[in-house]
Formats: structure tokens, C-alpha cells, sequence
């Protein structure tokens, strides 16, 4: 963003006042500024205070009090007279603007530093001189500034809502609470917040009209919901919504842990215990055999000491290898959480092959079989079995999501009116090739996510090979099939990560504040969507409509008030 833009625009609007000063109200600082700086502009020899004061249509006692005032601050500031007559200026006025709204959007409202210490910075730069310091001051910016992102907002969600195209998205739901109940919805492809504030409720109701609300200007049909297997959140999907509700991995995954993890580790300490004190036992002996031998190597005490030491030494190998089998269940254990989430795709992470409902239903049942069979090795608890078998029965839904995919996506292609060669293409080649590059970005560790990223590339680039069906398409349609085949890639959603992650962070910025208002809570929302940036620059608004919003910078600095005057100090005798 170009801020000289900005402050030229405020320069304009500040050279605008002195000519139109009577006919409308503006700042007094603006005023005083822009008359100083008109003051200066036609000083001469032959020109009087008075004269210029008539012309700038301002009282001469009140010229001369702005310049006097100028005139002691130039002689008792501890910054240079040249930078004291700039800042006096209007464009140092349009400056401290500047620099003030900044600070407060990146400081105080995107990243919760408090207004003390704001009011600290502004005292070490020196620039309490020229701005309002006090705690009292700021406050009455940061609310002014949060009331200013919430009408930001409604008006870009308007004018964005008018020029958006139709079309069907998936929304992420979790709750959190702080304490209390603050319910986020969020479209995980663009990163876009639906809904985040604070409801008294948080049944099913409740969650479908804070929805609607805010779903019913936009040009969007919700397909489908992910999130945890919350009976609101269930019924809210399938029954007031009536779409396909697609469980969320990570609770699933976090079931199977839980029933597994603390106590098949406890096991393998316990274990790596045993073999520990077995092989102190076994030293002791071995050394009070080989102190025997020394000593006394006709003493029948020898062959006691011998028996006990082979006893030993077979009781610590049982140990060592009851300590390897719980090594391992702990290693299959984990391969087994691990393998849900690799196995849990509509393709085949490992060539990009399609995979129907079936094939990978029966591959997620082989994750929970080997648990299954682990934890009646392992001897563990009911309550651990209990955990199992709540986790396992998510599988019918985790394939009906899967054949939720294939079934819609079948619907949009047919939609699409596309020839058989194109379409073929498009399933075996153009999708995968997306779907894997979008994997690839969230997959760990570093090894994998490069091996995805070569078989995406790999596969794309066999999709637009010249001498295929590429090869037959126009630019247009090229560009057309390309935005298609990512939409289809985006269309599988297993987890609401997203929204657990805004959930984190709002449980940070409250740590840090103590206490949302409802206002501060919108104004973070705003900051979410429309300041926010990733690392391709966009706002996840541009994302959401399609289209680039306004900047919010500038928007804020055109009607935000300048920064007010810090209060005149009493001189003391």
C-alpha cells in the first residue's frame, strides 16, 4: 500500500479547510495546521499577519496564538526546530496520521499490545510531544478505530456479496469459550470467518440462525459441514441444514490416541524399567561370582552364584524381549493413527490413482483392526476398548464423505456439459494433480510433503501435455478447467483444523486482554478477513468473493480522526 497517496490526500483535504472553513466543520488541528502552513507560504516583506490572516478567512488573535504556539514549542522541544516546524505542518500532521493509525492496527488491534504500552512507545519516540499520549486519548482512538473495521466490513461484504459468482462451499464449525460461549464458522478453502461471536447458546438453533444471517446475502449454497461429532453441530448439518456433515479427522485420530497412547507407553516404561533392574541384577551376580572365583574357587557357594547368575541373565533376556514387544505395539500403534490420515483421500497419495468409498473404507478398517488387535495384546482396559470402539464407529461416516465427493463431483462435471475425452481427463489427471499439490502443502514431515509435491508436478504436467487433450483446448478453456479442477480438489474436506486454529489464537488474544467486548471480538474478525495477509499477499476476503477488497489502511485513514494535541503543560515557578 502507497501511503503518500494517503498523506496526499489528507494534504488535499487540509488545504481544502482554510478555503471552506465556514461553510463545514472540521478538526481544529487540521485548521491550525493548514493556516500555519498557509502562514508560511505567504510570509513576506510586504505582506502583514493581519492581511494574510483575512485571507485565509481567520481571526488574526487566533493566527497569532497558533504561532505563537509553534514558536514555544520550536524553543522548548527537545527535537530540532526543523523537525518541530515540520510536524506542525500539515503534511507533519498528515505524517503523525499516518503513523499513528498504523501503530494502533498493527499493535494494538492485530497483535493485542496493550494501550499502556502504546502510550510507551509514543513516549520513547518522542512523539508525546505532538500526539496525546495519555491512556484516556488512545483508548478513545482504539474504539473509535474498532467501530471504524466493523462498518469496513459491512460495507465491503456488500459491495463484494453484489459481484460474487454462485457457487457451493464447505463451512467448518468448533466453538470455543472465553468463558463464554463464542461459536466460529469458517469456509476452509479461503480461510474466510462466517460466523465468530458470542451466543448464550450453543445448541443447533442457535448455530443454524447465526448462519443463515450471515450466508443470506452471499450468492453461496453450503454442500456440506465439517466438524467434531457434536450432536448440535450433527443436527444442525443433516437436519436443519440438510447437507452432508463430514467428521473431522483429528478427533477421530485423537480418540484412537487417547485410548491407546498413555497406556501402551506406560507399558513400554515400565518395561524399559525392568530391563534396568534385571540388568543390575545381572552385574551384581556376575560380579559376585567372578569376587568367588578370585577367592574362593573350591567353595560350594560357586555354583550357586553360577546358577543364579544364569538365572539372571534368562530372566533379563524375557525382560528385554517383553520390552521389544511393547516397543513395538507403541510403534504399530502410532504407524496406525498415522495411517488414518494417510489413507483417509479420495486418491491414492502414492500414484494419484482414484479411490472409491470402498477401497478406502476397507483401508481406514485396517488401521482400526490392527489397534484392535494391539490393545487385546497390550491387556488393555474396558475404558480404553470403550475409547476404540467410539473412534471406529466414525468409519461409515468417514466413507460416506468419501462417496458424498464422488457423487457431487459426478453432479458438477455432468453440469459442466464437458465431452467424454475432457471429462476422463479431468477425473484421472487434472483433479489429482490438484488435490495433491494442496496435500502437499500441510504434509510433514519435510521428505513427504517434496515426494507429494514431485508426484503433483508430475502429474499436472502429464495433464498438460501438448500432445493430449491440453493440446486441443483454447487458452480460455485451459484457464476455465484449470479454476475447475482446483474447485474439485478443494471440494474434500476431512478436517476442521482451521477453525481449531482460530480457536488457539483467540485463546492467546484473550490470555493477552482478559476480556472481548463484542466489539473487539467483530473488530478481530475484520482484521482476520480483510487485513491479514498469506504469503501470496491476498486477504482471505479476495479469496472468498473472488475479488479484491479495498484497502482497509486507507479506508480507516480517511476517517479516522487525526491524532488529538497532548494537553499544555503547567510551567512552574
Amino acid at each position: 500500500m502507497d501511503t503518500t497517496v494517503n498523506v496526499t490526500l489528507i494534504v488535499a483535504a487540509q488545504e481544502e479547510v482554510v478555503v471552506a472553513a465556514e461553510q463545514e466543520s472540521v478538526p481544529p488541528r487540521v485548521a491550525a495546521a493548514a493556516a500555519v502552513t498557509e502562514f508560511d507560504q505567504r510570509d513576506s516583506a510586504w505582506t502583514t499577519r493581519s492581511q494574510i490572516a483575512r485571507e485565509l478567512q481567520v481571526p488574526d488573535s487566533t493566527l497569532r496564538y497558533w504561532l505563537r504556539r509553534r514558536w514555544r514549542h520550536m524553543h522548548h522541544s527537545r527535537w530540532p526546530p526543523q523537525v518541530v516546524q515540520f510536524l506542525e505542518s500539515r503534511d507533519g500532521l498528515a505524517f503523525l496520521h499516518v503513523v499513528l493509525t498504523a501503530a494502533h492496527l498493527v499493535f494494538v488491534q492485530a497483535n493485542d499490545c496493550g494501550l499502556r504500552q502504546l502510550s510507551w512507545f509514543l513516549e520513547l519516540s518522542g512523539l508525546d510531544e505532538f500526539i496525546a499520549a495519555s491512556f484516556g486519548a488512545q483508548q478513545k482512538v482504539a474504539q473509535q478505530m474498532e467501530t471504524l473495521l466493523i462498518r469496513f466490513a459491512e460495507a465491503e461484504d456488500q459491495r463484494l456479496a453484489a459481484q460474487m459468482s454462485p457457487r457451493q462451499i464447505t463451512v467448518a464449525e468448533d466453538e470455543t469459550f472465553h468463558p463464554d460461549i463464542c461459536l466460529v464458522a469458517m469456509e476452509p478453502v479461503s480461510g474466510f470467518l462466517l460466523v465468530e461471536q458470542y451466543q448464550p447458546h450453543r445448541d443447533a438453533e442457535t448455530w443454524n440462525q447465526c448462519l443463515r444471517q450471515k450466508l443470506q446475502p452471499l450468492p453461496v449454497t453450503v454442500c456440506q459441514v465439517v466438524s467434531d461429532e457434536a450432536k448440535a453441530l450433527l443436527r444442525q448439518a443433516e437436519i436443519l441444514l440438510g447437507v452432508h456433515h463430514s467428521p473431522d479427522l483429528f478427533h477421530v485420530q485423537h480418540d484412537m490416541a487417547r485410548a491407546t497412547s498413555l497406556a501402551l507407553a506406560g507399558q513400554t516404561d515400565r518395561a524399559a524399567a525392568a530391563v534396568t533392574k534385571a540388568e543390575a541384577q545381572t552385574a551384581e551376580l556376575q560380579r559376585q561370582v567372578q569376587a568367588c572365583r578370585e577367592q574362593c574357587p573350591q567353595s560350594s557357594s560357586l555354583q550357586v552364584l553360577e546358577q543364579q547368575h544364569r538365572q539372571a541373565q534368562a530372566a533379563e533376556a524375557a525382560v528385554r524381549e517383553q520390552y521389544a514387544a511393547c516397543q513395538e505395539r507403541q510403534q504399530r500403534a502410532h504407524e496406525a493413527v498415522r495411517g488414518l490420515g494417510q489413507d483417509y483421500h479420495p486418491f491414492d497419495i502414492q500414484t494419484g490413482q482414484a479411490l472409491d468409498e470402498n477401497a478406502v473404507a476397507q483401508r481406514l478398517a485396517g488401521h482400526f483392526q490392527q489397534l484392535d488387535q494391539i490393545a487385546a495384546a497390550a491387556g488393555l482396559s474396558a475404558r480404553a476398548t470403550q475409547k476404540l470402539a467410539k473412534a471406529h464407529r466414525v468409519l461409515k461416516a468417514m466413507q460416506a464423505t468419501v462417496k458424498f465427493y464422488w457423487t457431487l463431483l459426478e453432479v458438477w462435471i455432468s453440469n459442466w456439459n464437458l465431452s467424454p475425452a475432457v471429462a476422463r481427463w479431468l477425473r484421472e489427471d487434472l483433479i489429482p494433480g490438484w488435490y495433491l499439490a494442496r496435500i502437499a502443502e500441510k504434509a510433514e514431515p519435510a521428505n513427504e510433503r517434496h515426494r507429494l509435491r514431485e508426484l503433483s508436478e508430475k502429474i499436472l504436467a502429464r495433464a498438460r501435455s501438448p500432445t493430449g487433450v491440453w493440446g486441443t483446448l483454447s487458452p480460455e478453456q485451459r484457464l476455465d478447467l484449470e479454476r475447475k479442477a482446483q474447485a474439485c480438489a478443494d471440494l474434500f474436506q476431512r478436517s476442521s483444523s482451521c477453525v481449531e486454529g482460530r480457536n488457539g489464537n483467540l485463546a492467546l488474544k484473550h490470555h493477552a486482554l482478559h476480556h472481548f467486548t463484542a466489539r473487539k471480538l467483530q473488530a478481530l474478525t475484520v482484521l482476520h478477513n480483510y487485513v491479514i495477509r498469506r504469503a501470496d499477499g491476498t486477504t482471505a476476503a479476495e479469496r472468498f468473493y473472488g475479488a479484491a477488497p479495498r484497502d482497509c489502511f486507507a479506508w480507516l485513514l480517511d476517517r479516522l480522526d487525526v491524532p488529538a494535541r497532548p494537553r499544555t503543560r503547567r510551567r512552574h515557578a
